[in-house]
């Protein structure tokens, strides 16, 4: 399936959720905010979270320093 993510197109396997994609996408990020065509997906709805044909998915880390 393709999706748009973060602004660039993505080809992932059909059934994917937001916790497959944030896995593959951001391995090492401890905290991520994930918006799904265009709300919030909610931290403990990642892994139940299907993702379609089409879906646009933004996702931002957390980057700490100083």
């Amino acid at each position: 399936m393709r999706i748009l993510f973060n602004g660039e197109p993505r080809e992932l396997v059909d059934g994917a959720t937001v916790a497959d994609l944030v896995r593959q996408a951001v391995p090492n990020a401890r905290y991520v905010a994930v918006e799904r065509n265009g709300e919030v997906v909610p931290r403990d709805r990642h892994a139940s979270t299907r993702l379609h044909e089409g879906d646009q998915i933004e996702v931002v880390t957390l980057v700490g320093g100083g």
